[in-house]
């Protein structure tokens, strides 16, 4: 396709990717299931899995294999705006508060999900066909491990803004637990891949890169934009060009840590952390929160969707195994982050809460699998069962937070489904 044709091809997309999701969305929120869930949903039934497995002319049509070369940056560009918001509202002081609960709940989190995946992982190596060739397995057992680590970190920071969460002892534990256990995570992907790319010493440029970049993000960059700040906290308004080179700082951001072998995610998000609070953060969440949400996140979901082929699991066995994957992950993060907390003094209502908030996997799950299949390490089957396992971790977040906590003292399930609504996202402090 030519570069015109590719461009109108995108528009199209973009109409009915959109259209579709609030198709999706309506019937998810009387379920009580925040749209990002229905966006989870739509991208699989737009792909192969559905309308490509009874329609697949149509689905040709509609998204030819030259368009991915455009729908992927976009999407990868909703992402990084998202993650950059997400970084404009995270709170330091909530991860100082509850320290010992945190770490526990964390520690719970990553260790109890990374034994059962990695355990996953080398059965899965030596008796299916679950992992390429090429892939070895102290990656395979590495990289399922590291999966099943992963915690809905943007939906815990909406969750807890939302719910009126924030600075209370269930806000505090998971917000902060679930930031541990995800970093951990993406560390552990970058040791696969290194060792992927048979290069150890990416793996030490992965974190050691990183570890730099937060550094120099969080302890030389932010006193230098508060000080620049105060002018526009005096006069009451964020100038244009600030705004743009404010945009620049998170796509510069987001490319170093691509560029050094982790996530644009991470980039983003430790620049959005460091953006200075009051006038200047929530300026930027105003502008660039309802177009992130709205148009450019849906493109993400279905991105993914369309590398998931429901299909493929066409056997007992395999179906089999994606259950495996699902009980796996449920009892290494809910439960094992459920005792954690009631082991450091929280009580059982709480704790409760803390177990299923943390096991949902949903946005970050779907980021490090799609990394893991476009890299080549796990295999289109693998994929599908683990895009099942994020899809229903998250679709259990809503009804079980409403049976076990909203009921004896918490907030409604009908409150949830409003998470990821574009016209109700506010900036938390």
């Amino acid at each position: 396709m030519t570069s015109l044709e590719l461009a109108v091809q995108f528009f199209l997309q973009i109409g009915l990717i959109l259209v579709f999701c609030q198709l999706v969305g309506s019937l998810a929120r009387r379920a009580g299931q925040p749209q990002v869930v229905a966006e989870m949903i739509a991208g699989v039934l737009l792909g192969p899995s559905l309308f490509g497995l009874f329609w697949p002319e149509a689905f040709r049509r509609l998204f030819p294999a030259d368009s991915m070369q455009v729908l992927f940056p976009a999407s990868q560009l909703g992402l990084a705006a998202y993650m950059f918001v997400v970084g404009l509202e995270f709170r330091v002081d909530i991860m100082r508060r509850r320290v010992q609960s945190a770490a526990a709940v964390s520690l719970a989190g990553m260790l109890a999900p990374f034994a059962l995946g990695a355990a996953l992982g080398w059965y899965f190596f030596h008796h299916t066909s679950l992992f390429p060739e090429q892939t070895s397995l102290f990656e395979a057992t590495l990289f399922l491990g590291a999966s099943m680590c992963i915690t809905a970190f943007p939906m815990l920071a909406r969750i807890i803004h939302f719910k009126g969460l924030a600075g209370t002892t269930m806000g505090t534990v998971a917000l902060g637990a679930g930031a541990i256990d995800d970093a951990a995570a993406w560390c552990l992907l970058a040791v696969v891949l290194a060792s992927f790319d048979e290069n150890p010493a990416r793996a030490l440029l992965n974190v050691g890169g990183g570890i730099g970049y937060a550094a120099a993000t969080l302890f030389l960059l932010k006193p230098l934009l508060a000080r620049h700040a105060r002018r526009f906290e005096a006069r009451g308004e964020l100038p244009d060009r600030a705004f743009v080179l404010c945009l620049a700082a998170m796509a510069l951001g987001a490319w170093f840590t691509d560029a050094i072998g982790l996530h644009a995610v991470f980039g983003a998000f430790l620049m959005g952390a460091a953006m200075p609070r009051g006038i200047v953060a929530s300026t930027l969440v105003a502008r660039v929160q309802p177009l992130t949400v709205a148009l450019l996140l849906p493109l993400f979901f279905t991105f993914s969707g369309l590398n998931t082929r429901i299909a493929l699991l066409d056997s007992a066995q395999l179906w089999l195994m994606a259950a495996l994957v699902l009980l796996a992950a449920i009892a290494g993060k809910g439960i094992a982050c459920w005792l954690a907390a009631r082991a450091t003094g929280i009580s059982n209502r709480e704790a409760l809460g803390i177990g299923t908030l943390m096991n949902a996997r949903g946005l970050m799950e779907l980021i490090i699998i799609n990394i893991g299949l476009q890299r080549g390490v796990i295999s289109p089957e693998l994929f599908a069962a683990l895009v099942i396992m994020a899809v229903i971790t998250t679709l259990l977040a809503s009804p079980l937070f409403e049976r076990l906590v909203a009921r004896r003292g918490g907030a409604s399930a009908a409150d949830l489904s409003e998470l990821e609504a574009p016209s109700e996202l506010r900036i938390s402090g």
